[in-house]
């Protein structure tokens, strides 16, 4: 998938004084390559018209698209409309608005976006895998997001996210990530319940489902409570599993959200729980450049206020990388590696007014 300019959410966690260095900044900056946004529909997903009806389409999709538009729409909302006749204006709005943005917006402002979001909530799983496509190509238009959102589609979207096609989860997704792009909608979308669903995804769906929902929830938890909703829907398992498989290809995007969800307290024993500590400490050993100063910023606010965790992450082995990480490692990674070394090799030791803690 094409990377728009968007980076999709902020950075994670906050900062922290220890032994007189202020870490303000404990995420990786550099999230905008590990993420791929998502972009209009795939081919190959829809049968193919007619060559007749494709020679209409070719024919005015450029000069006369604004009577096809008027046409395609009048066929969606129309009550005597059948069901393959909705279904092959669907195809067919998606098609010009695919690769067309000037088509996205004479689409919105023709009316299709509420009779496409009725399609969203069709029993008929085609129907409704047109709809929510077409819905994500239009969405992929800035101006038309906030109209997407106060038309209704939010609710529709969570439902085919769980509920859909395969393609019908991930273009749902896809079109959730760019919703949440207007941070208003954020919240409206982790309260309408799609957190668990993009969540089971990552855990359950194809390569593309996984990057897709990864990518997702990377956007809509930069809000603190959709944090805490990832955490207590139990994204840390299919997290650690994905970072604990370096062919996944998923290890820097896991790695992101995961760095993302820790200025949440409830992440760390949730990492801890899921095996994440040898996972990380791995990462630190065997990872990439970038790869290892992700692990080291997640083990370091892990261990930050909390002598069980050092513990156990010293009982890792974590020393021996992470000195060779402060020795070879960029000048952001060899700063964080050094302060972890620190943290624990004094492990009843926190900067917390010169008091000492053996707090988890």
């Amino acid at each position: 998938m094409e990377m728009e300019n968007h980076r999709p959410g902020g950075g994670g966690g906050g900062g922290f004084t220890y032994m007189g260095r202020k870490f303000s900044d404990l995420s990786v900056n550099d999230s905008s390559s590990a993420f791929s946004d998502c972009n209009s529909d795939r081919s190959g997903e829809f049968p193919t018209a007619s060559s007749e009806g494709r020679r209409l389409l070719l024919s005015c999709s450029s000069d006369n698209s604004d009577d096809l538009i008027s046409h395609l729409v009048s066929l969606l909302d129309s009550s005597s409309s059948s069901d393959d006749q909705r279904k092959q204006a669907a195809m067919e709005i998606r098609l010009l608005s695919k690769n067309k943005p000037e088509n996205r917006i004479k689409i919105a402002k023709a009316g299709a976006i509420k009779p496409l979001i009725s399609l969203i909530s069709s029993s008929d799983l085609q129907l409704q895998e047109y709809g929510v496509t077409a819905i994500l190509n239009l969405s992929l238009c800035d101006e038309n997001k906030d109209l997407i959102a106060s038309s209704g589609a939010i609710k529709p979207l969570v439902r085919a996210l769980k509920m859909g096609t395969p393609t019908a989860k991930e273009n749902a997704a896809c079109a959730l990530l760019r919703l949440s792009q207007v941070e208003d909608n954020k919240v409206a979308i982790g309260r309408s319940g799609a957190i668990p669903l993009l969540v089971n995804l990552l855990e359950t769906g194809g390569f593309r489902a996984k990057k897709d929902a990864s990518t997702a929830l990377y956007s809509l938890c930069s809000a603190k409570e959709n944090k805490i909703r990832a955490v207590q829907s139990g994204i840390m398992k299919p997290l650690v599993e994905l970072m604990a498989d370096f062919g996944s290809n998923m290890v820097d995007k896991s790695a992101f959200v995961m760095s993302l969800l820790m200025s949440v307290p409830e992440s760390k024993p949730a990492i801890v729980e899921e095996g994440g500590v040898p996972v990380l400490v791995e990462i630190v050993e065997a990872g990439t450049q970038r790869q290892k100063e992700m692990a080291v910023s997640i083990l370091l606010q892990l261990c930050e206020e909390s002598v069980v965790y050092r513990t156990m992450v010293a009982r890792e082995g974590a020393i021996p990388p992470l000195v060779a990480l402060s020795q070879a490692g960029t000048s952001r990674a060899k700063q964080k590696a050094e302060a972890l070394i620190e943290l624990l090799r004094q492990p009843r030791s926190i900067s917390n007014g010169g008091r000492s803690s053996s707090q988890l």
